[in-house]
């Protein structure tokens, strides 16, 4: 077992990665603090490792409450059935809640923590690679709205994350890819060793070898644990962490949070910001062939769906960096060096749209 520890001053708390955590006792008795627990995770994961989870925790009153799978739950009526989980188990402030599950579960689960009774503890349990290596960390949580991708939510840190390597031999292949877009990001946007080691690790990662998952997993948590640790409220530098997912986003709201896994529409997202870095010249035009070639080697599509630029710029605008009505870009420096961009020319966005969305 690895663990990353982050720091935000006031608090830190530990992110455990690594094969048999579920099944390990100690460790979840130790990681997850209260008396009253409530489980919350999916109809897919549930039947794989609810059990597991409970028989960690014994002489605990463990609830639970089991949600449907799929991002286009991800919604206020799917954290309001949380609450009433919550209450009808009569639940109080000193509760905590577990997120078993991907993105979508850790997401309400953790929104759901933040509001109950103004804050209840929560820990991830992360079950899929994009979840361990990047939406259990950091305290984002919310939910999507018609108009845009989580635009309600909250700040709200867990007490611990336990990433259990082993759930991801029960991950479909192209979960397993859509999360393998997310550690791109973080070689892309602030980290070019990472990045060139990708390069020669992908095939091992599709593979699925041990040791190299959790060399991922962790090299990944330590990039975010690091930057959340300067900026936890995305006020400044962790907004490089976006990169590729203004237009990602876009893409899934267009789509109805339905064709693309997150990390599909990420990776669209990301050769759109890189073809826009070149286009501007901040980068040569080899950096977006790089990335393109990674991603592709990694078994990613990047054709974007062809929505319109008129549709895209609308969504792009709903976007959380926008400030004052300027579009805020997150585009590449460099390999490994993303910066947060106001000074994007309209010409140059309107061609970038264009050229990718019809």
């Amino acid at each position: 077992m690895r663990t990353v520890n982050v720091d935000l001053g006031r608090a830190t708390y530990p992110i455990d990665i690594g094969p048999g955590l579920l099944g390990d006792g100690g460790t979840l008795g130790r990681r997850v603090p209260g008396a009253d627990l409530l489980v919350l995770s999916n109809e897919t994961i549930a039947p794989l490792y609810l059990a597991r989870v409970k028989a960690g925790l014994r002489d605990r009153r463990v609830g639970e409450c089991i949600l449907p799978d799929g991002e286009r739950y991800k919604t206020l009526a799917t954290a309001s059935r949380v609450f009433d989980a919550l209450v009808e188990q009569r639940f109080n402030r000193d509760a905590t809640l577990i997120a078993l599950g991907g993105g979508v579960v850790g997401d309400v689960g953790g929104f759901a923590a933040a509001c109950y009774q103004r804050g209840i503890r929560f820990v991830q349990i992360p079950t899929t690679l994009l979840a361990q290596v990047d939406s259990s960390v950091g305290g984002k949580t919310g939910v999507n709205h018609p108009g845009g991708k989580n635009l309600i939510g909250a700040f709200h840190q867990p007490v611990a994350v336990v990433a259990d390597t082993d759930c991801l031999g029960t991950l479909a292949d192209r979960e397993l890819r859509a999360g393998l877009a997310e550690v791109v990001k973080y070689g892309c946007s602030a980290d070019a060793a990472l990045f060139e080691w990708l390069e020669r690790a992908v095939p091992r990662l599709i593979a699925r070898e041990p040791a190299m998952l959790v060399e991922a997993i962790a090299r990944s948590c330590e990039i975010k644990a690091a930057i959340v640790a300067r900026d936890e409220r995305e006020d400044g530098v962790r907004a490089i962490l976006n990169f590729g997912h203004t237009f990602g986003h876009a893409i899934e709201a267009a789509t109805g949070y339905e064709r693309y896994l997150h990390g599909e529409a990420v990776a669209i997202g990301m050769a759109i910001a890189a073809d826009l870095s070149a286009r501007i010249g901040l980068v040569a035009g080899s950096v977006p062939q790089r990335l393109r070639a990674l991603l592709s080697a990694a078994g990613l599509a990047l054709e974007a769906p062809r929505f319109g630029a008129a549709r895209a710029r609308a969504l792009i605008g709903m976007d959380k960096k926008v400030r004052g009505g300027t579009v805020r870009l997150v585009l590449l420096a460099g390999l490994g060096a993303a910066e947060l961009r106001s000074d994007v020319g309209d010409d140059e966005l309107t061609r970038t749209l264009e050229e990718h969305f019809g």
